[in-house]
């Protein structure tokens, strides 16, 4: 029987429908389960990261639920003064590293701190680091990371890294004249010194103004962009003794930097001229390390001086040393005479008058290249348990001094140390 047009189109019109109701039906459901879905995946998440933070907790908590209560007060008075002091100067850094410090770490302390206190805090220190001359031709022939190589180990370990950076570091600058070295280092060169394990730097020392003080800002500038904080340097006399405050494990450490070799006497930062912190009379250093104690659990002091190839700290170096310690400084780590010089321990508290060149162009005599890390695990207090770990650097690349070689450095450090010894494993112990 022949079908209307009128009633095939309303027949076309209900197919439609039913398919656009099943379509619906069809989507309605796959939205519900998809919703179903999703609601899952959230608890699930949200179960996953209670679970993650209880496992943290548990793991961080000291065991004393007294001292807990004051570590977290204590942090937090830290934080504010840092908060307060960002505008003045050097920027304030967040904590380096939560993390437990290493089994190969603790076990180079020695394991003579004992922290009642809920914990310590790994330093280490190296001595001079160059990035220009000889330096930065084989860093150009061999990659910029070519001087860290052997020792990623040692840098990257502790919790807090500092060295000496004996360099300007700027691509414009007037070189200084009747200067016999002269230094200029590229900026390119930071992201391998940071990459390193390096966590802080020292600019106050004879060589961060060899191109002026273009150079010098130039310099800073170029550190804070790579996430490199320094001290010992800066616009102003202020902002070059301001320290610079890292926290790590739950205790701060504030770090200054000071140099007794000042070129000329332009060199020397004023109230309203950049420069370095200058400590030929302490007076400065002195106030600047009281006023550090009252930021930090731990300050660290770090100073140029001495003569250059001088196994022996002079009388200033001991004299200025010992006035930092009473003054507050927990540590007192030198540099600038090229080759290593002895310990001493003083009033509980401890100085390295010089850890020599780290990387360095070649120099004569050959002790020049005896280096190494020297490690201080501190508690709370600053009370501290030193080792170093012998090293020699061949073509700019420090390496470790294991054997007889290794032995023979230490004994030789023991024996131009003060109240102090270093045993065949390169723990450093007071001695009466």
């Amino acid at each position: 029987m022949p079908v209307s047009r009128s009633e095939s189109r309303q027949h076309q019109k209900q197919q439609r429908a039913r398919r656009m109701k099943r379509l619906f039906a069809i989507n309605l459901v796959l939205l519900l389960i998809i919703g179903a879905l999703a609601v899952v995946y959230v608890v699930q998440r949200q179960d996953g990261n209670e679970k993650l933070n209880n496992a943290a907790n548990e793991q961080h908590a000291p065991a004393d639920s007294d001292n807990a209560g004051q570590s977290e007060d204590a942090g937090n008075e830290t934080g504010t003064e840092a908060d307060d002091s960002t505008s003045e100067g050097h920027t304030i850094y967040e904590p380096i590293s939560d993390d437990e410090p290493s089994t190969d770490n603790e076990a180079a302390t020695g394991g003579t701190v004992t922290p009642d206190d809920g914990g310590q805090v790994n330093l280490s220190f190296t001595g001079d680091v160059l990035l220009a001359a000889s330096v930065e031709k084989l860093m150009l022939k061999n990659g910029y990371d070519y001087p860290y190589a052997k020792v990623l180990n040692e840098l990257k370990t502790p919790d807090l890294m500092a060295v000496n950076l004996e360099t300007p570091v700027t691509l414009r600058g007037t070189p200084a004249e009747n200067k016999q070295y002269v230094y200029k280092s590229s900026p390119d060169a930071l992201p391998a010194l940071k990459a390193a394990g390096i966590d802080v730097v020292n600019l106050a020392n004879n060589h961060t103004l060899d191109q002026g003080e273009e150079g010098l800002l130039d310099t800073i500038a170029h550190l804070d962009e790579a996430g490199i904080p320094n001290m010992g340097a800066g616009r102003d006399e202020l902002e070059a003794f301001k320290p610079v405050l890292l926290e790590a494990k739950g205790i701060s450490v504030a770090y200054l930097g000071l140099t007794r070799v000042v070129p000329v006497g332009s060199w020397k930062a004023t109230k309203d001229h950049a420069g370095l912190a200058e400590t030929y009379d302490s007076t400065r250093a002195v106030a600047a390390i009281k006023q550090a104690k009252k930021q930090a659990d731990i300050v660290v002091v770090m100073v140029h001086w001495g003569i250059e190839r001088e196994d022996l700290p002079n009388n200033d170096q001991k004299r200025l040393a010992h006035e930092y310690i009473d003054a507050g400084a927990d540590l007192v780590i030198g540099s600038h005479p090229h080759v290593l010089q002895g310990f001493e321990s003083y009033k509980g508290k401890w100085i390295a008058y010089s850890l020599g060149n780290f990387i360095f162009s070649g120099m004569t005599p050959d002790k020049t290249k005896d280096t190494g890390v020297l490690q201080a695990a501190c508690n709370e207090k600053g009370d501290c348990a030193l080792k170093f770990n012998p090293m020699r650097a061949v073509q700019s690349q420090p390496a470790p001094l294991t054997g007889e070689e290794g032995v023979a450095l230490l004994k030789r450090m023991s024996s131009i140390s003060f109240h102090a010894t270093v045993d065949e494993a390169g723990n450093i112990q007071p001695k009466e």
